[in-house]
């Protein structure tokens, strides 16, 4: 959806992009903000979930800190369940307390470490208003990047491939 089709205009367009790299505090409840935001963070969730349809996930770094990211993550959260996430352990105020830390140790590493992302609660699942959850980039990226070298994403890359090795075979 292009911004033009969202009731904006070129010069509106290009002011809702730059309001994007502002911080938040500079906003109020700015509805061309937030649905250019939601449109960055759309087009973003589309662009991930197609790379790990196409690539095999074991093999992607989505950070030039992917092997620093994944360390940290696994000695902050060794049991979370990242198949599946509950919402709870993102989002409850005793998950947060745990987060907060975690997220600021890659304050400077990592470029808009703590900007608004989306991020699918099932990782066998697409990103529908059900399965989608709204984190921080740097969350984002741990999950991610666990579920890629865990191999919970080769599920979505298999299944990509079900319909190209079906059409190969009765080719």
């Amino acid at each position: 959806m292009a911004m033009a089709a969202a009731g904006l205009g070129p010069g509106e367009a290009a002011a809702a992009a730059h309001a994007l790299s502002l911080p938040a505090e500079a906003f109020g409840n700015d509805p061309r903000v937030e649905l250019a935001w939601a449109m960055k963070a759309h087009q973003h969730a589309q662009v991930y979930f197609n790379l790990i349809s196409s690539v095999d996930p074991k093999f992607l770094n989505l950070t030039k800190v992917d092997d620093q990211i994944y360390s940290e993550f696994r000695k902050t959260f060794k049991d979370l369940k990242i198949d599946v996430l509950d919402p709870e352990e993102l989002k409850s105020e005793p998950a947060k307390e745990k987060w907060r830390p975690f997220c600021l140790r890659f304050e400077g590493v990592v470029e808009d470490f703590n900007y608004g992302t989306l991020l699918r609660l099932d990782c066998r699942e697409g990103y529908t208003e059900e399965n989608t959850i709204f984190a921080t980039r740097i969350q984002f990226f741990a999950i991610e990047i666990a579920r890629n070298r865990e191999g919970c994403n080769s599920v979505v890359y298999g299944s990509a491939r079900e319909p190209a090795a079906e059409d190969a075979a009765s080719g």
